[in-house]
């Protein structure tokens, strides 16, 4: 699981205000900018602060800074801080692996809207880690992070429709999800959809791909 890094991807998600990322300046002035307005209390600096010390920009790389760092932020609610801790426990990346806590800031993002924190929260109920298996939360998770556009949980989707897990084994709906995804380039969705559309009817492929447009516009646009 990728943690989001913030810094210049962070502006889009949370917006200009308050960000103390500039790209006219050097990592080592960054640093310097992020680290006084995180000093301040700002949430968002906090977050930079966090992932440049996770991945060593602007400064010598330092786990337990980071997560000191991301944990400032995140107790703000800051859900990309909450998402990067959730990674940090459930790889066990600068601290010792705990599914429980990766569990608890995964949620916390995840009930924010974080399509990235909802998808590996959906990952952990499918596997049971640091949770009881449970395929019909799994489900949730991976459509509400589906909807958002997010192609890995759209792919997952459509295996939980073709294995009929958590939900009633529907083919039609399988086909659908993994033809949104292979949309927006999921290469393995796209070999999914080909397999699975060989099992089914011109019919049921065309109510596929009827279901996909509906879905699209309902969604993504």
């Amino acid at each position: 699981m990728k943690k989001i890094l913030l810094l210049v991807a962070s502006l889009a998600f949370f917006g200009n205000a308050q960000a103390c990322y500039d790209e006219s300046l050097s990592d080592k002035g960054n640093f310097i900018s992020c680290k006084k307005a995180a000093e301040q209390g700002s949430a968002r600096a906090q977050a930079n602060l966090g992932s440049m010390y996770d991945i060593g920009q602007g400064v010598t790389q330092d786990c337990k800074q980071a997560i000191d760092w991301y944990r400032k932020s995140a107790e703000q609610g800051s859900a990309q801080a909450q998402y990067n801790l959730g990674v940090t426990y459930s790889e066990g990346e600068c601290a010792t692996q705990d599914y429980k806590q990766a569990i608890s800031w995964y949620r916390k993002s995840a009930e924010q809207g974080g399509a990235q924190a909802q998808y590996n929260l959906g990952n952990m109920y499918v596997n049971g880690q640091g949770v009881t298996q449970d395929y019909k939360q799994a489900i949730s998770l991976y459509r509400k992070s589906a909807e958002q556009g997010h192609a890995p949980a759209q792919a997952n989707l459509g295996i939980m429709y073709v294995n009929g897990q958590g939900v009633t084994q529907d083919f039609v709906m399988a086909h659908m999800l993994w033809n949104i995804a292979a949309a927006d380039g999921n290469e393995a969705a796209a070999v999914n959809r080909d397999l699975v559309a060989k099992q089914m009817t011109p019919s049921q492929i065309e109510k596929a791909q009827d279901l996909a447009r509906q879905w699209v516009a309902e969604h993504l646009n």
